[in-house]
């Protein structure tokens, strides 16, 4: 779980980045092959080509709907949506998670998702602000994302526990970078403008973006990922919502209820506290 916390405190970050400095002036397909780009090269020297082939392009899959389409959808959602509600509309990724997971072992285990629906219910405690009147693209956007994002987390964690390559992740880990690429290289060809950054601050935004957020951050996640349960990761992506709204309070000076995030961050801690011990004689069988 410590590579968990750590990217969740490296995306609070980078959200409030994406969000203050690049939404709706830098376009948001350059952004997203920008990054992606970046993180391929920072893996590309290590990868270990000698890997089966099925492998090999299930982590290219991973990496298409987990940072490709993902962030294609991702960026699109700032433009039709305000930050609380783009957060808000998030908070059902747990439920895809677990979901997907029981999906592919071909199960049902109604434990993780009561701990889902409980760091759901907190995330909604903290965030839930008034809704805009034309919403429902902007929230179909983000569950698109959502969806993406569980997916290709899911996926790359059910990949290693099938194959158990004998490689260390980071020789594996390109293949997910050259799978994003493949998505977000064509889009942004025939879907992106010439709103390019036009500051060094928007470049070096998108320089540690790319990596950082989506160059460690990313290895790190679905290495952590291939380390807990199904439960403890759905609920670890739902604590993005109070570590971002901790962020914007000390460091951009955001109003934020700290009354609601007390509550909110009480469910996510009873949620995780749920997944230890009411769960724990199933854990080392997920």
């Amino acid at each position: 779980m410590p590579y968990l916390v750590a990217v969740t405190l490296l995306w609070a970050f980078s959200f409030s980045l994406i969000g203050v400095y690049l939404a709706g002036v830098v376009d948001s397909y350059f952004s997203v092959v920008s990054r992606v780009f970046l993180a391929t090269l920072l893996f590309l020297p290590f990868l270990s080509w000698r890997q089966p082939p099925r492998l090999a392009l299930g982590i290219m899959g991973c990496g298409a709907l987990q940072l490709g389409l993902m962030y294609l959808f991702y960026y699109q959602s700032f433009l039709l949506l305000s930050v609380p509600e783009v957060l808000i509309f998030t908070v059902l990724t747990p439920i895809y998670v677990t979901l997907i997971y029981d999906l592919m072992h071909k199960r049902f285990n109604p434990g993780y998702l009561l701990t889902a629906v409980l760091a759901v219910l907190g995330a909604l405690v903290i965030r839930f602000d008034a809704l805009s009147q034309d919403y429902w693209l902007g929230f179909a956007v983000v569950q698109g994302a959502n969806l993406c994002f569980a997916l290709g987390q899911v996926g790359y964690k059910v990949l290693l526990e099938r194959y158990q390559p004998a490689a260390p992740q980071y020789k594996l880990f390109g293949y997910f970078y050259l799978g994003a690429l493949s998505v977000a290289l064509p889009a942004w060809w025939l879907l992106g403008s010439a709103l390019y950054p036009s500051t060094n601050l928007q470049w070096g935004i998108l320089l540690w973006l790319g990596l950082g957020a989506s160059g460690l951050g990313y290895f790190l996640w679905n290495k952590g990922a291939t380390l807990v349960n199904a439960g403890i990761l759905a609920i670890m992506n739902n604590a993005l919502v109070p570590a971002g709204l901790l962020i914007n309070l000390l460091i951009w000076s955001q109003e934020a209820d700290l009354l609601r995030l007390s509550l909110g961050g009480a469910l996510l801690l009873a949620s995780l506290a749920l997944n230890q011990g009411l769960l724990k004689p199933n854990r080392h069988s997920t």
